[in-house]
């Protein structure tokens, strides 16, 4: 039927319903092709890995071994890179390394936490969605249909305006605005796989509608939800950086990437250089970073060739017909 798609296991029986042996391996959008293999063979994701890797050390272990304080001190204020300061000190006296590392925890969990629960609320919604389908569909993607045309920066604005905005509550209306997107790609997938053999064989084996959603559906969509994960994490940063360049982010103490960014912005063109590049170079290389990972994760679920595989394909040295190699 489909001449690009792998064969599909024979069902057998394994203690209750029928279900594919050892499951079902799909050409696109299956968590079975995330595989640990390919993820290591591909460039592009252990540079983003080890970037993130990198950055989350420097922000975490980082202030274990380099003891900063973050008392102001005016007769410090704006010092160039120098012994004691390697980056210098900001307007206000203080370390500009050891608020870089403070600023990266803010940030950093920000994203995860809004890339975890936006992936969790997303995936469990838009499963049941597609599996559930009729009215009990129509009504659910409505909702999501509403929250996808709210937008998400200016609401944000908005509520900055209205109350003082925290760590937590930027978190809530991320992940509030955030989730559908994930709802409506794995409700896709879902759709998708439900008339598939392998669903059919459970249905007729006596499988509950739960037991097919948390046996097949949600293991088969979970490369489609980490791909999603990676690119709302790198967002949120995004979204909490501007909120603070801004001027409209958490009030202090709170620091973040952003913040320093906009009081270094304002002694830029005093020459106090140092107060703006370093949380502007970190800043991209963690979006950039997890954006690698997630477009190399969505080339490795979509079953597109990475690396030497795909320049082979660029150059015509493997003819553009030939089938893909299905990572199992």
């Amino acid at each position: 039927m489909y001449e690009t798609a792998p064969p599909i296991a024979q069902p057998s029986v394994a203690g209750s319903p029928l279900a594919p042996e050892g499951g079902e391996v799909i050409a696109s959008g299956t968590g079975a092709q995330l595989s640990l293999r390919a993820f290591v063979t591909s460039k592009r994701a252990m540079t983003g890995t080890a970037i993130i890797v990198a950055l989350g050390l420097f922000c975490f272990v980082g202030p274990l071994f380099y003891h900063t304080s973050e008392v102001t001190n005016l007769g410090l204020a704006n010092s160039p890179p120098g012994p004691g300061y390697p980056l210098g000190t900001d307007q206000y006296g203080i370390d500009v390394l050891g608020r870089l590392m403070v600023g990266g925890q803010s940030s950093l969990e920000l994203g995860f936490a809004v890339g975890i629960a936006t992936t969790v609320i997303g995936l469990l919604y838009g499963a049941i969605s597609g599996m559930a389908g009729g009215i009990v569909d129509a009504f659910l993607m409505r909702i999501v249909d509403t929250l996808l045309a709210v937008p998400t920066f200016i609401l944000l604005i908005i509520v900055a305006s209205m109350f003082s905005l925290s760590l937590s509550v930027i978190i809530l209306i991320l992940t509030a605005l955030a989730w559908p997107y994930t709802a409506r790609l794995i409700r896709g997938q879902v759709l998708a796989l439900r008339p598939r053999e392998f669903v059919q064989a459970a249905r007729m084996a006596g499988g509950t509608s739960r037991w097919i959603l948390s046996r097949h559906m949600i293991p088969n969509t979970l490369g489609i939800s980490v791909v999603t994960a990676t690119f709302s994490i790198a967002d949120s940063i995004y979204a909490l950086s501007a909120l603070s360049f801004l001027g409209i982010g958490p009030p202090p103490p709170f620091t973040d990437w952003g913040t320093m960014l906009t009081n270094g912005v304002d002694n830029l063109f005093n020459g106090y250089w140092w107060q703006v590049y370093p949380p502007l170079i970190v800043l991209v290389l963690v979006v950039v970073a997890f954006r690698q990972v997630g477009d190399a994760l969505n080339d490795i679920v979509s079953g597109q060739r990475t690396g030497a595989g795909r320049r082979r394909r660029r150059f015509r040295l493997v003819p553009l017909s030939a089938p893909r190699d299905v990572i199992s």
